[in-house]
């Protein structure tokens, strides 16, 4: 008769390791999928003013931005520290709104057109002339869809 030896050391058998390139994979494909660009990096000091009552906007695909606010340190020296309108991945003058107008209007789908929105993204400190500046050649473009981006929050003096 044969005799059968047991196992004395009762050794863990190995993990296999064959599924973990496809479950690193998923991983890979998942935050691809699941994440988001960034539009633009700003290049202005941008803190928005609280509001209490604010609504949110049906589609952020038909909507163009301009923010308006002091350089950062970064870009204080080359620009200086007077506030300035950014568009796009650029500082801009208010002449130059017109022309952004135009090319978001020629990129964007012609259906689309009707609800393009210019959502203004103004720093707490930016005066007034700036803003109406923005928006009289906002007027001048035909661009009369104006939204105001504020962060929510109760109003204090």
């Amino acid at each position: 008769m044969s005799k059968f030896n047991k196992k004395k050391s009762g050794d863990m058998p190995a993990i296999s390791t064959a599924s973990l390139p496809d479950i690193v994979f998923m991983l890979l494909f998942f935050f691809m999928v699941a994440t988001t660009m960034k539009d633009s990096d700003l290049l202005i000091e941008n803190q928005l003013p609280k509001a209490d009552q604010t609504a949110k906007l049906f589609k952020k695909d038909y909507v163009m931005y301009i923010y308006a606010g002091k350089p950062t340190e970064r870009y204080a020296q080359t620009y200086g520290s007077n506030p300035r309108i950014q568009l796009n991945d650029k500082l801009s003058t208010p002449a130059e709104i017109q022309s952004f107008v135009a090319v978001e209007r020629a990129s964007r789908n012609s259906d689309a057109e009707p609800y393009l929105t210019a959502s203004l993204k103004i720093d707490k400190d930016v005066k007034m002339g700036l803003v109406s500046d923005i928006k009289l050649e906002l007027r001048k473009a035909e661009q009369l869809k104006v939204n105001y981006t504020v962060s929510q929050g109760s109003v204090t003096k």
